[in-house]
């Protein structure tokens, strides 16, 4: 399929997933691409309820750019075996019936299941947001408090396996970015100390690190209007200095991914 499928993936919440993915999506249909978004945590739904209220706001703002969103649910079939079968089956076929876009954006829960599995094993890139601490690196490597005894942990070996996954069926590759969130304002010990193992492990584990968004309230606030950092009309007025430094950790994150 000739797009870029694009997975932002954790198996921990409260990493700034949707949040991310939203920005992203609405940087992608500004530029003039086609967008689709799929909620793959359709339970939870946050993307798929960020979307709804950019619906509502629309109907005021008839410029504000929406992107198609289509919610997926794991199958609750009584046989594991059966049920990933099912996941399977219906995930490529939403693909399929996504084949004229450009771009797909999907979200994933922030804990391991078989929907999430098949996502990242179609990923062109996966981004996996985590905050600078400790206890997000634990799920990437086995923290320990002797530093030079890395050992992989469960997302990072759920990472390898889609990447062979992705290899076995059609040869393709997949692009890991760990993208660091939510970070603080203020440089710490904690902070340096955890870029530089991170850059260590790049190597040995196969991604990129790049920065995503400092920790601001405003993208609390602009869920419930459905409204993004980009958008000609966010806060307006309310706009400072601050919101203008997120607009340029976006075009950071696009620079990235290689997306013009």
């Amino acid at each position: 399929m000739n797009k870029k499928i694009i997975v932002f993936g954790n198996q921990k919440g409260g990493t700034g997933k949707s949040t991310l993915a939203m920005h992203l999506i609405v940087s992608l249909l500004i530029k003039g691409y086609k967008v689709a978004a799929i909620d793959a945590d359709a339970k939870q739904g946050t993307l798929s309820r960020y979307i709804e209220n950019r619906i509502r706001t629309k109907s005021d703002n008839p410029n504000i750019l929406v992107p198609i969103c289509k919610p997926i649910f794991e199958s609750i079939n009584d046989s594991v075996t059966i049920g990933q079968r099912m996941d399977a089956i219906e995930f490529v076929e939403l693909l399929s019936s996504l084949k004229n876009f450009d771009f797909i954006v999907i979200d994933t829960p922030g804990h391991d299941n078989n929907l999430a599995r098949i996502a990242h094993s179609f990923a062109d890139i996966i981004i996996t947001p985590m905050n600078e601490s400790f206890v997000d690196l634990d799920l990437i490597i086995k923290a320990t408090p002797n530093k030079n005894n890395i050992q992989t942990s469960s997302y990072a070996e759920a990472v390898w396996n889609r990447k062979k996954e992705r290899a076995q069926r059609d040869k393709g590759t997949i692009d890991w970015i760990i993208l660091l969130n939510r970070m603080s304002s203020v440089e710490s010990r904690n902070k340096k100390e955890l870029e530089r193992i991170l850059n260590i492990l790049s190597k040995r584990l196969g991604f990129r690190l790049a920065r995503g968004f400092k920790d601001r309230i405003i993208f609390k606030e602009l869920f419930l209007s459905g409204l993004t950092l980009l958008d000609s009309n966010t806060s307006q007025s309310h706009m400072n200095l601050s919101h203008i430094a997120a607009r340029q950790e976006l075009a950071d994150l696009l620079n990235t991914l290689n997306i013009q």
